[in-house]
Protein backbone atom coordinates (compact mmCIF):
# COMPACT_ATOMS: atom_id res chain seq x y z
CA UNK A 1 0.00 0.00 0.00
CA UNK A 2 1.08 3.69 -0.94
CA UNK A 3 1.65 5.87 1.60
CA UNK A 4 1.88 9.57 0.54
CA UNK A 5 2.79 12.42 2.73
CA UNK A 6 2.15 15.85 1.10
CA UNK A 7 3.57 19.24 2.21
CA UNK A 8 1.75 22.55 2.12
CA UNK A 9 3.32 23.96 -1.24
CA UNK A 10 2.17 21.54 -3.32
CA UNK A 11 -1.57 21.68 -1.66
CA UNK A 12 -1.49 25.15 -2.28
CA UNK A 13 -0.13 25.16 -5.51
CA UNK A 14 -2.57 22.39 -6.60
CA UNK A 15 -5.69 24.16 -5.05
CA UNK A 16 -4.63 27.74 -6.95
CA UNK A 17 -5.31 25.82 -10.50
CA UNK A 18 -7.97 23.73 -9.14
CA UNK A 19 -6.34 20.35 -9.29
CA UNK A 20 -5.85 18.76 -5.65
CA UNK A 21 -7.98 15.61 -6.49
CA UNK A 22 -5.26 14.93 -8.68
CA UNK A 23 -3.52 13.82 -5.28
CA UNK A 24 -6.44 11.82 -4.97
CA UNK A 25 -6.81 10.33 -8.10
CA UNK A 26 -3.15 9.45 -8.01
CA UNK A 27 -2.39 8.07 -4.89
CA UNK A 28 -6.02 7.54 -3.41
CA UNK A 29 -5.46 8.67 0.19
CA UNK A 30 -2.38 10.89 1.21
CA UNK A 31 -1.41 12.19 4.86
CA UNK A 32 -0.43 15.67 5.78
CA UNK A 33 1.51 16.35 9.06
CA UNK A 34 0.09 19.03 11.25
CA UNK A 35 2.72 21.51 10.61
CA UNK A 36 1.40 21.61 6.78
CA UNK A 37 -2.18 21.76 8.32
CA UNK A 38 -1.34 25.02 10.46
CA UNK A 39 0.56 26.47 7.54
CA UNK A 40 -2.34 26.31 4.89
CA UNK A 41 -4.36 27.34 7.79
CA UNK A 42 -2.88 30.18 8.45
CA UNK A 43 -4.48 32.68 5.82
CA UNK A 44 -8.55 31.83 6.30
CA UNK A 45 -9.05 33.34 3.81
CA UNK A 46 -7.18 31.23 1.55
CA UNK A 47 -8.30 29.30 -1.44
CA UNK A 48 -5.75 26.45 -0.25
CA UNK A 49 -8.00 26.22 3.24
CA UNK A 50 -11.37 26.25 2.09
CA UNK A 51 -10.48 23.53 -0.25
CA UNK A 52 -8.47 21.49 2.04
CA UNK A 53 -11.09 21.52 4.51
CA UNK A 54 -13.59 20.22 1.98
CA UNK A 55 -10.77 17.21 1.14
CA UNK A 56 -10.55 16.23 5.01
CA UNK A 57 -11.90 12.24 3.68
CA UNK A 58 -9.20 11.58 1.87
CA UNK A 59 -6.52 13.48 3.01
CA UNK A 60 -5.86 12.53 6.77
CA UNK A 61 -4.11 14.91 9.30
CA UNK A 62 -1.20 13.09 11.55
CA UNK A 63 0.54 14.45 14.14
CA UNK A 64 4.17 13.41 14.46
CA UNK A 65 4.98 10.85 17.39
CA UNK A 66 8.98 11.74 17.47
CA UNK A 67 8.69 15.29 18.18
CA UNK A 68 12.41 15.43 19.79
CA UNK A 69 13.10 14.38 16.11
CA UNK A 70 13.03 17.73 14.70
CA UNK A 71 16.42 18.82 16.62
CA UNK A 72 17.95 16.54 13.86
CA UNK A 73 16.93 18.44 10.82
CA UNK A 74 18.59 21.45 9.41
CA UNK A 75 17.40 24.89 10.82
CA UNK A 76 16.98 25.88 7.33
CA UNK A 77 14.17 23.83 6.91
CA UNK A 78 10.35 24.93 7.82
CA UNK A 79 8.05 23.19 10.11
CA UNK A 80 5.77 21.47 7.56
CA UNK A 81 9.06 19.95 5.80
CA UNK A 82 10.41 18.70 9.14
CA UNK A 83 7.02 17.34 9.94
CA UNK A 84 6.90 15.58 6.51
CA UNK A 85 10.24 13.74 6.64
CA UNK A 86 9.05 13.07 10.51
CA UNK A 87 6.05 11.25 9.76
CA UNK A 88 7.04 9.80 6.88
CA UNK A 89 9.58 8.28 9.03
CA UNK A 90 7.38 7.26 10.93
CA UNK A 91 4.79 6.01 8.76
CA UNK A 92 6.96 4.26 6.24
CA UNK A 93 6.40 6.38 3.22
CA UNK A 94 6.60 5.41 -0.09
CA UNK A 95 6.56 9.12 -1.37
CA UNK A 96 6.93 12.58 -0.21
CA UNK A 97 5.54 15.30 -1.89
CA UNK A 98 7.84 18.46 -1.19
CA UNK A 99 8.83 21.18 -3.61
CA UNK A 100 11.27 23.52 -2.10
CA UNK A 101 14.96 22.36 -3.24
CA UNK A 102 16.92 22.23 -0.30
CA UNK A 103 14.37 20.18 1.74
CA UNK A 104 13.99 17.69 -1.22
CA UNK A 105 17.48 17.04 -0.97
CA UNK A 106 17.46 16.13 2.53
CA UNK A 107 14.62 13.70 1.86
CA UNK A 108 16.71 12.49 -1.14
CA UNK A 109 19.77 11.60 1.77
CA UNK A 110 17.46 10.67 4.40
CA UNK A 111 16.38 8.21 1.22
CA UNK A 112 12.94 9.48 0.80
CA UNK A 113 11.57 8.86 -2.81
CA UNK A 114 10.58 12.57 -3.55
CA UNK A 115 9.07 14.46 -6.40
CA UNK A 116 7.02 17.99 -5.97
CA UNK A 117 4.25 18.92 -7.70
CA UNK A 118 5.15 19.69 -11.24
CA UNK A 119 6.02 15.28 -10.66
CA UNK A 120 2.39 15.32 -9.75
CA UNK A 121 1.32 17.35 -12.37
CA UNK A 122 3.73 14.70 -15.34
CA UNK A 123 2.60 11.98 -13.71
CA UNK A 124 -1.01 13.00 -13.99
CA UNK A 125 -0.75 13.92 -17.61
CA UNK A 126 1.03 10.54 -18.36
CA UNK A 127 -2.02 8.25 -16.76
CA UNK A 128 -4.07 10.58 -18.51
CA UNK A 129 -6.02 12.35 -16.04
CA UNK A 130 -5.05 15.52 -17.57
CA UNK A 131 -4.20 16.51 -21.01
CA UNK A 132 -1.62 19.21 -20.82
CA UNK A 133 0.50 21.09 -18.48
CA UNK A 134 1.37 23.80 -20.22
CA UNK A 135 -2.20 25.56 -19.15
CA UNK A 136 -1.75 24.77 -15.30
CA UNK A 137 1.79 25.72 -14.83
CA UNK A 138 0.56 29.39 -16.55
CA UNK A 139 -2.22 29.51 -14.31
CA UNK A 140 0.25 28.73 -11.07
CA UNK A 141 2.70 31.53 -12.84
CA UNK A 142 -0.36 33.91 -12.98
CA UNK A 143 -1.55 32.80 -9.62
CA UNK A 144 2.07 34.31 -8.19
CA UNK A 145 3.69 30.62 -7.89
CA UNK A 146 7.33 31.02 -8.85
CA UNK A 147 8.20 28.23 -11.30
CA UNK A 148 12.09 28.93 -12.17
CA UNK A 149 12.12 28.79 -16.49
CA UNK A 150 14.29 26.54 -16.71
CA UNK A 151 12.14 23.51 -14.72
CA UNK A 152 8.92 24.72 -16.80
CA UNK A 153 11.02 23.88 -19.56
CA UNK A 154 12.11 20.59 -18.36
CA UNK A 155 8.66 19.81 -17.39
CA UNK A 156 7.17 20.67 -20.86
CA UNK A 157 9.44 18.54 -22.57
CA UNK A 158 8.87 15.85 -20.73
CA UNK A 159 5.31 15.85 -20.59
CA UNK A 160 5.50 15.76 -24.21
CA UNK A 161 4.81 19.71 -24.83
Amino acid sequence: MHKVIVNSTPIISLCHIGKLDLLKELYGKVLIPEAVYREINAKHDSVAKATLDNSLDWIRICKIQNEMARFFFKSQLHDGEVEVMILGKEEEATLLIIDDKNAKNHAKYLKFNVTGTLGVLLKAKKVGHINAIKPLLDKMVSEGIYIDAKVQAYCLKEGDE
